[in-house]
């Protein structure tokens, strides 16, 4: 059975990146794959890197262990989280530094003392990221130059292997009705079909 990673990064229960994580955990399920689903916030994950995690062989947790074999090992990739200051929030770009590690996500060549460019490791096939803001996307793309794209695209998931990638912002959330939101979801459920067809 294929395994997905999903990952949310958002404190409350209630927030529209919840139905998105329970619209898509539905979806992959209903549709016979695996779901590793991780909620940041819920799971107190600590977003903290110390100084002896960040060697290659560094001194790291059994749970940061199991995220990194997950990462290492699932087909598909989805993270859900709002756009805070054209940013994740904190303890999603915690989890992105501990657990893209060397050797897990990337890996620079013999010789490389890490000045070059590292060759991605990652087997997935796919990586989606679902954003909520408040930001309309002509201020998104005229003002800020969507900063968040080219951190998943470029630098993250680009750098360590994965070049299938697609995000979607829904905005803006702050004023979207009932029935918005619901055609929103109808939009994750069709989005996730395309890369996760009904096996």
């Amino acid at each position: 059975m294929k395994e997905i990673l999903v990952i949310l990064g958002h404190p409350s229960g209630n927030s529209f990146n919840h139905a998105i994580a329970e619209t898509v955990i539905n979806k992959l399920t209903c549709s016979g794959y695996k779901v590793l689903f991780h909620d940041l916030y819920k799971e107190n994950f600590d977003s903290v890197l110390l100084e002896n995690e960040i060697p290659k062989n560094g001194v790291c947790s059994e749970k940061i262990i199991k995220h990194c074999n997950e990462l290492k090992e699932c087909e598909g990739i989805i993270v859900i989280h709002p756009n805070w200051w054209g940013q994740p929030p904190a303890i999603v770009k915690g989890w992105i530094d501990k657990v893209f590690r060397p050797g897990i996500a990337y890996e620079f060549l013999d010789g490389d003392n890490g000045e070059g460019i590292p060759v991605g490791l990652l087997r997935a096939k796919f990586a989606i990221v679902f954003n909520t803001s408040n930001t309309s996307m002509e201020r998104e793309d005229l003002i800020f130059n969507d900063p968040l794209e080219t951190i998943w695209k470029n630098c993250i998931f680009g750098l360590c292997g994965v070049q299938n990638f697609y995000r979607k912002i829904f905005n803006i959330i702050i004023t979207s009705t009932e029935e918005i939101r619901k055609d929103w979801l109808a939009e994750v459920e069709m989005i996730v079909e395309q890369f996760c067809p009904i096996k």
